[in-house]
């Protein structure tokens, strides 16, 4: 199997990763924070060290800031509805995931959002954000980098923007959080959601939102915290957001993850799946009837590429590329229709292959060579391939 579809989780993960969770499951295996025995104490320590991992990844100075959850799109509905208010204002812009957008429409009529229009190659101008905000802006929510395109936003430069105006800042990180440096102090980042099983190399389940000190978030969860049992939620962190047993398994694994890029090196890694990432374009521009999508500079790009191949149904291609060559990828809207709207392929959709530091040259240069023997192919035998087009 070659496997390209790292944009939506990471694999294969690291050995330590696997490692890490056994350990946890065999020799650990109680819950933290919630006994005075050895064991729990021993998963209450675990979980503590993971923190504090996750801090000095992204800069964080106080390590209870960094909040445990179910994955990116929990910590964004977290971030989202704990610090939006009726009458607040919201920018963001046109390349947004579901995970935004959707939390944004369930509080229609509450709120108002401006959605600005990014170029057709998914690039964000700031000058357009800055126009976009109100007297009543609450906030502006971010990708770090288009997970259809894989376009970088300028996320230094409207932190600062934000920061004068004295508006929450929450960026999305799931295509770039453990691949680019993210320091949530020199980017002015108020709210970071962070999945664990994509860059990361952690577990499915596992995920994380940064809380900074500039924000007052409302609870999305109440109940056991395991201290001070009696009275109302706990206004102190982590405990405040983090109700209910922890994934303290998956938590092990996410440690794993972080401390095995840490040790490799988040700029090492980089340069990899740029490689990788250059070789697939510089390669299509010789295969007559692909089309890119986004950015030709690599320079502002993460290892996700979106494509198209020439009188051919992008889900019959996805479909035909795991039936016959055993390469897997994704095609369809990939849960961010506004994306696909800005690039013009609502209709059309995208093929769309994200690398990982695991993926090898030869395994982009087959790849290219099956796209080539396709679009010579009748797929149309894999239209509606999967059953899944979002």
């Amino acid at each position: 199997m070659i496997y390209f579809d790292n944009a939506a989780t990471t694999w294969p993960k690291p050995p330590e990763v696997l490692d890490a969770m056994h350990h946890c499951l065999e020799n650990i295996g109680a819950n933290p924070g919630r006994s005075g025995h050895k064991m729990s104490l021993a998963a209450g320590k675990l979980v503590d060290d993971t923190r504090q991992s996750i801090a000095e990844l992204f800069n964080i100075k106080e390590s209870e800031r960094v909040i445990f959850t179910l994955n990116a799109t929990d910590a964004l509905n977290m971030a989202i509805k704990g610090s939006l208010r009726v009458g607040d204002h919201v920018v963001i812009s046109s390349m947004e995931h579901n995970s935004v957008v959707r939390p944004l429409y369930g509080m229609w009529g509450k709120i108002s959002v401006t959605k600005v229009r990014c170029a057709h190659d998914g690039t964000l101008d700031p000058d357009a954000v800055k126009r976009a905000i109100n007297y009543n802006t609450r906030a502006i929510i971010l990708t770090h980098a288009s997970n259809v395109t894989g376009t970088v936003m300028p996320i230094r430069e409207i932190g600062e923007m934000a920061r004068q105006a004295g508006i929450i800042f929450i960026v999305d990180a799931a295509q770039t959080a453990g691949l680019l440096d993210i320091d949530v102090a020199k980017m002015n980042i108020d709210l970071l959601a962070v999945p664990g099983h994509k860059g990361l190399m952690g577990p499915p389940g596992t995920g994380i939102l940064y809380v900074g000190d500039r924000v007052k978030l409302k609870p999305w969860r109440e109940g056991g915290t395991g201290l001070h049992s009696l009275g109302a939620q706990p206004d102190y962190l982590p405990e405040k957001y983090e109700s209910g047993t922890l994934n303290f398994v998956g938590i092990a694994g996410l440690a794993a993850g972080v401390n095995y890029i840490r040790n490799t090196g988040i700029s090492k890694i980089l340069e990899h799946e740029l490689m990788l990432i250059n070789r697939f374009l510089q390669g299509a521009m010789e295969i007559p009837g692909i089309k890119i999508f986004g950015s030709p500079n690599t320079a502002n790009r993460v290892p996700v590429v979106s494509f198209q191949l020439q009188d051919k149904d992008s889900i019959a291609v996805a479909g035909a590329l795991d039936q016959w060559y055993n390469i897997a990828c994704r095609a369809g809207l990939h849960c961010a229709p506004d994306a696909h709207r800005t690039l013009g392929t609502l209709n059309s959709m995208l093929v769309r292959f994200s690398f990982s530091y695991f993926n090898k040259l030869e395994e982009v240069d087959i790849a290219l060579q099956c796209l080539d023997d396709l679009k010579e192919r009748n797929i149309d035998q894999f239209s509606g391939y999967g059953c899944n087009s979002e």
